[in-house]
């Protein structure tokens, strides 16, 4: 017996969403992933078998955009692949999974250093209520915590890391973590050690900008580019004024490129050169050596090399190796 439902019940049925979704999920996934997870939930009420293709067609997206938001919502957790179908998971039950399980391992002490930190709590409440309007997920309690312990952020730092995420509308786990293990690469402990962190970035995009002028770029460094760069003025502690002497020297190149200026600005740093004074001696003794050589040649009709003759080829070849 096969029982049909009235279609004018759907007038009155609603298809209920925990807020969950919205402070979890939402944000991260597409528009087409929510596109599919909803409808979805929708006809999982009713135990309704459905077919992908007639799924493409109702929901007016490709197949295989059906097929990566189905895949999308499985890697997450929210729905379980079954041979004939899909179970739609619940979501409460989902995080309160996630908020339980960390919970069974904190230790008395750790449970009593956390109620007495009054003010890691004050930081928390003020990223709640800055950024996510007072409604965090719970799930962000459990976050932060391990990222005060993972990172060593004080508390100025942490909601220093949630202002430049949400500035760039970005303010997701994911990217959350990149930049805080950007933070941490650098040694960001504290709020001042993020000021001299902003201002060594400022320099270097002043100075990214100079030498993209400077070269005629009408384009942006790429991040090879950049490293290069980085490497000079963190590594070398060169400042542009002995940057740009090497880039002077590029002027009969046609096409100058960051390999040779690399290699001329390390060879100053090999020889020990700090100043711009460093700089120009060296070049200028440089110059003086190769004028001498050419006049002593010129002069005694002698070139500096050696003219050997080689009875065993295994030593010429040998040579040719060193």
């Amino acid at each position: 017996m096969k029982l049909e439902q009235n279609d004018k019940s759907l007038l009155f049925s609603q298809t209920e969403l925990p807020d969950v979704f919205f402070t979890e999920y939402l944000s991260q996934a597409t528009g087409d992933s929510i596109k599919v997870y909803l409808y979805l939930l929708f006809l999982s009420k009713y135990n309704k078998d459905v077919k992908m293709n007639d799924l493409s067609k109702k929901l007016e997206l490709p197949l295989q955009n059906i097929q990566d938001s189905l895949k999308y919502w499985e890697e997450n957790g929210v729905i379980t692949k079954k041979n004939n179908g899909y179970i739609m998971n619940n979501l409460q039950e989902i995080e309160l999974h996630k908020l339980y399980k960390p919970k069974v391992s904190l230790s008395a002490d750790t449970l009593k250093k956390t109620a007495e930190n009054q003010y890691r709590a004050k930081a928390i409440e003020n990223i709640n209520n800055e950024f996510f309007q007072g409604v965090m997920s719970p799930s962000w309690y459990s976050d932060i915590d391990l990222w005060f312990k993972k990172y060593g952020f004080d508390e100025e730092v942490m909601i220093a890391l949630f202002r430049y995420c949400y500035n760039r509308s970005a303010l997701h786990r994911n990217y959350l973590q990149t930049v805080a293990d950007a933070w941490y690469k650098n040694k960001i402990k504290t709020f001042n050690d993020l000021d001299i962190y902003y201002e060594k970035q400022e320099k270097l995009n002043k100075i990214f900008k100079s030498i993209a002028r400077k070269l005629g770029f009408s384009r942006s460094l790429t991040q090879y580019e950049e490293a290069y760069i980085e490497k000079w003025v963190v590594d070398f502690n060169y400042n542009m004024d002995i940057i740009e002497i090497a880039l002077k020297k590029t002027t009969s190149k046609a096409n100058p490129n960051f390999d040779y200026l690399d290699k001329i600005i390390s060879n100053w740093h090999e020889h020990g050169l700090k100043t711009v004074n460093d700089v120009q001696k060296f070049l200028i003794d440089l110059k003086q050596k190769r004028e001498n050589t050419k006049e002593l040649e010129k002069k005694t009709g002698y070139t500096n090399y050696d003219q050997r003759k080689y009875d065993n080829l295994n030593q010429l070849y040998a040579n040719f190796n060193l």
